[in-house]
């Protein structure tokens, strides 16, 4: 399938000179986003991941179906406060800002095989804190799986050698 098809774009959105990749076109349409899972869920099972983490929100649209494709659980990546129990915090960097990623203390055993699952690789930020966050814990990032790359903000070359995966490549 292309999914490239199911992605519309939306110049100058959040910000001035942003072009916005919005896959609220593929996940509207039943077959695209049931590809779309199935492909990423073929990464994670390839790999061996027993886990899956996605960032806050758009990781959770495609990670919750993704680990539930692969008979694994899901740990979520919050805004801080958004997680009511004891948490650990990593800060990274957007294409256009600044922020911070939490998740419960609790959310890995030592060694859990994590697949990271996110809508969009750009500039690596957010990523690079998932990993850091679950490897605090002793988890393992095994891999990671996006719906979007944008190849020329090369955010894929901070993954260090950990196998990565998108199943569109955006130029720039």
């Amino acid at each position: 399938m292309n999914f490239e098809d199911y992605i519309a774009n939306v110049p100058n959105f959040p910000i001035e000179g942003i072009q916005f990749k919005d896959i609220t076109t593929l996940i509207i349409d039943k077959d695209a986003f049931k590809a779309a899972i199935d492909e990423l869920a073929a990464f994670g099972k390839k790999l061996g991941a027993n886990v899956v983490m996605g960032p806050d929100a758009r990781g959770f649209i495609f990670g919750c179906p993704v680990a539930y494709a692969m008979g694994v659980g899901f740990v979520p990546v919050r805004k801080p406060g958004k997680l009511p129990r004891e948490t650990i915090k990593e800060s990274y960097s957007l294409e256009y800002g600044k922020n911070e990623l939490e998740i419960n203390k609790d959310a890995f055993k030592k060694g859990d095989k994590v697949l990271i699952v996110d809508d969009l690789m750009a500039t690596g930020g957010t990523v690079v804190a998932s990993i850091q966050l679950a490897e605090k814990l002793g988890a393992e990032v095994v891999g990671v799986a996006t719906v979007i790359e944008l190849t020329e903000l090369e955010g894929a070359k901070k993954l260090n050698n950990i196998p990565f995966y998108s199943l569109v490549k955006y130029n720039i």
